[in-house]
């Protein structure tokens, strides 16, 4: 309201406290106020009460209070005026009720109304004091539109747990009229094993109230009037009232969503399913392939042949390992190349027998995980330089030592680094010019990953393959 202005007030005689201070308090009061006698007739009206009502001071006073009143109100208001001054004590009027005013213009606007019972020397009168709420109400309406407009499910709730309000998605969500739920205890809406400790949760948001997502990490659920409960999630908003802070609960139905994450889950876990029996049998094949080559080189007395069949024997377990690797994981998607170093290289050593225990070995992948179409050629690639390695870097069962590595470089770059100890290579070594198969493997693989390879001729003997990051480093 505007802050009133000052004016004289009306003549009033024998107010108590002091007829003179008590007509300022009135005139510079934000509200309107009027004071009625016993007989409804108006006493004193303030600046104020000119403004709101749009009558000047002269056209009120002496007129019956009823004048201010819509026509529907009037027949009924002597009676409750007589009610008051049988009575008379300080409170608001109309409990419970709507109140409305009415301007000289005849426009209507709804009130708040404050009676407070005042002794002069002519008897008790009460003062009126008179807000007009019409914004407050425009704001509750537009509030109201708001919230009845809602897609989701909107439901009020006071301190005591009790629903004040409630949309038309709400009716249509748990299956009540509106009549059914406002006034009833929240908990109605609360599956039977959830409702003991509703209400400390509950209070629990009320003492430290905040807009948020109700039951973070939890599944909710909701129980609709024919006694189906369904998944919900669950927004909680405190919203200040004259009655205290409420909470406005968005209800959202999530049974679709849920049914949908359940079908995705069934097939990712069919899907796994399938890869992980592809895997098994790729793997069973190499092996296949493994066995026969091992058989044909029963049959072959040239030692340079059964050199090259086992060398095909070593690449085919290498890819066979890797399908293994991946069929035991947990992830079809990616190789822990950690693993896989564990489980071939050793097996790679001991089919050159000649070395026995004489090569240490040093594996270190800081748990670099590779999809398939990287590990394999990092397989293979390993399996050509660990072999080139025990055929050339240790002569006359000299021992030595072997050091793999797979390390991230930055966020978007791996390098592949294997190196010996042994007795080194030609200076003047081009691995993409070399006359053996598998150095050319090492170079035409090293270009399938866009990677560069740089070669070490001294001691240790090392090749580094650098190659970007498959997943872009995530």
């Amino acid at each position: 309201m505007s802050d009133a202005g000052s004016a004289s007030i009306g003549s009033l005689t024998g107010v108590q406290g002091g007829d003179s201070r008590f007509r300022l308090v009135v005139e510079a009061s934000p509200s309107a106020m009027i004071m009625v006698n016993a007989a409804g007739r108006i006493e004193m009206v303030n600046i104020q009460a000119e403004r709101v009502f749009g009558y000047a001071r002269t056209e009120m006073v002496g007129q019956p209070v009823e004048m201010l009143l819509p026509e529907r109100m009037r027949g009924h208001h002597p009676a409750l005026r007589g009610a008051f001054f049988g009575d008379p004590q300080s409170r608001p009027m109309g409990i419970g009720r709507e109140l409305f005013a009415r301007r000289k213009d005849g426009s209507e606007f709804p009130v708040e109304i404050g009676l407070n019972p005042i002794d002069t020397s002519e008897g008790t009168m009460v003062l009126s004091a008179i807000v007009d709420i019409s914004e407050r109400k425009r704001s509750e309406e537009r509030f109201r539109l708001v919230v009845e407009a809602a897609p989701n499910a909107m439901v009020m709730i006071n301190a005591r747990g009790e629903i004040e309000m409630v949309n038309a998605q709400a009716e249509r969500v748990f299956g009540y009229t509106r009549a059914e739920l406002l006034g009833r205890p929240v908990e109605m809406l609360v599956p039977e094993r959830f409702r003991g400790h509703h209400p400390a949760l509950r209070n629990s948001f009320s003492g430290s109230a905040e807009a948020r997502s109700m039951g973070a990490g939890r599944d909710l659920f909701a129980l609709r009037k024919d006694g189906s409960e369904f998944p919900v999630e669950i927004g909680l908003n405190p919203i200040e009232t004259e009655d205290g802070v409420m909470v406005l609960s968005a209800i959202v139905d999530i049974s679709d969503r849920k049914q949908k994450e359940y079908r995705i889950e069934q097939a990712l876990k069919e899907k796994d399913l399938l890869l992980g029996e592809i895997h098994h049998r790729v793997k069973n094949n190499l092996q296949i392939v493994h066995s026969l080559l091992d058989l044909q080189s029963g049959q072959i007395s040239d030692q340079a042949v059964l050199a090259m069949l086992r060398d095909a024997q070593n690449r085919v377990h290498s890819m066979a390992l890797i399908h293994q690797t991946l069929y035991q994981s947990q992830d079809f998607a990616k190789v822990d190349f950690g693993t896989f170093l564990d489980s071939f290289v050793p097996v790679l050593i001991s089919s050159y027998a000649l070395h026995g225990n004489n090569i240490a070995l040093d594996i270190s992948t800081q748990g670099v995980a590779l999809p398939i179409n990287t590990a394999v050629p990092c397989g293979l690639i390993v399996n050509e330089l660990v072999s080139n390695a025990l055929k050339h870097a240790f002569p006359d069962g000299q021992q030595g030592k072997i050091l793999l590595e797979l390390r991230a470089v930055d966020d978007r770059n791996l390098v592949l680094s294997v190196s010996d100890d042994g007795v080194g290579l030609p200076p003047d070594l081009d691995a993409r010019m070399a006359g053996s198969l598998g150095l050319q493997l090492v170079s035409t693989l090293g270009a399938q990953l866009r990677g560069k390879l740089d070669i070490h001729h001294g001691q240790p003997t090392r090749f580094m393959l650098h190659f970007p990051h498959p997943d872009g480093g995530r």
